[in-house]
């Protein structure tokens, strides 16, 4: 951690308000990807995503007191537990599928016509199954870099690996990533 990033870390360990506030603002925008990235659309929305984020922000004010610093980055304690979260969604989604709400809407759908989403939806299954063809390390790298933003030191720190093992782990990735993808995005979907 940054001697800033571990200040911040132990005021709000210590309670107070400020810093929770200030560190929850900080780590929320990397949790809504991380678990839109894990869960991708659940039943056409990101919702399942947004509340399993939302999950994990109330886990971590939970758990924010038992927090030691053991020289790891805060960042992996946050995706221990988001990891956590995202697995109990993934159960929860098995045993029960989400039922549409049949409601008229009040006003007119703001969200892109059928077409575009059919278009949206192709491409995240596209992508989804090109992820697929790697490692669940490879797969973890590429979520946490560039999903999430994390820099190859905090990635190593919730991964066990060095930064540098990191860099190549997802170069690695990426490489394998560009030999699968033109056969992916050429085709023509059904």
């Amino acid at each position: 951690m940054t001697g800033s990033e571990a200040e911040l870390v132990a005021r709000a360990v210590s309670g107070e308000r400020d810093a929770i506030e200030e560190l929850m603002a900080l780590v929320r925008p990397g949790l809504v990807r991380y678990c839109r990235a894990h869960l991708g659309r659940l039943g056409g929305r990101y919702t399942t995503a947004d509340d399993v984020s939302q999950e994990v922000c109330l886990a971590l004010l939970g758990a924010l007191p038992h927090f030691r610093d053991q020289g790891r980055p805060f960042s992996a304690f946050v995706y221990r537990i988001a990891a956590h979260k995202i697995a109990d969604a993934q159960r929860a989604a098995v045993r029960q599928p989400v039922a549409p709400v049949e409601l008229l809407p009040d006003r007119p759908d703001p969200a892109p016509d059928p077409e575009q989403q059919a278009l949206a939806m192709d491409r995240a299954r596209r992508l989804h199954e090109l992820l697929r063809h790697l490692t669940e390390l490879h797969r973890e790298i590429l979520v946490l870099r560039v999903a999430v933003g994390l820099s190859a030191e905090e990635v190593g720190a919730a991964l066990g690996m060095t930064p540098g093992a990191v860099r190549v782990a997802q170069s690695r990735a990426l490489a394998r990533l560009r030999t699968l993808a033109p056969a992916a995005f050429t085709e023509v979907p059904a």
